[in-house]
């Protein structure tokens, strides 16, 4: 597992201002939580934010595009979006779009903990 880096340490100190976020060390890369829900990931020194069915298309619109990795030989994508630089620099615009990750991680929670387990 990857130890923190100065590129997650000042994520973390930027987006600090925002929530308590912390990170987790996985898969090659990060997990950053705010009360114990993952909302972003960091990858190759890249952010992704979460994303769902009610905020996709607004990371799309702006020329974001979903995390996708090679799984034997096939790509798989996933429901984090790419945080553009521009964004991660506008304090006003980076809190909107944190936001709107957060929500959606703590829909994407609130789905999985109402489904029956069997």
């Amino acid at each position: 597992m990857p130890k923190s880096s100065p590129f997650v340490s000042s994520v973390l100190a930027r987006f600090n201002q925002f929530a308590p976020v912390t990170a987790r060390a996985m898969f090659g890369g990060h997990g950053l939580y705010v009360e114990g829900v993952m909302f972003a990931l960091i990858a190759d020194e890249q952010v992704y934010l979460k994303a769902d069915a009610q905020n996709q298309a607004f990371f799309q619109e702006a020329g974001s595009t979903p995390f996708v990795y090679d799984l034997k030989n096939k790509p798989v994508t996933m429901s984090y979006f790419l945080l553009p630089k521009a964004i991660y620099e506008d304090f006003e615009q980076l809190q909107v779009w944190l936001d709107s990750a957060i929500e959606a991680a703590r829909r994407n929670q609130a789905k999985k903990k109402a489904k029956p387990r069997r």
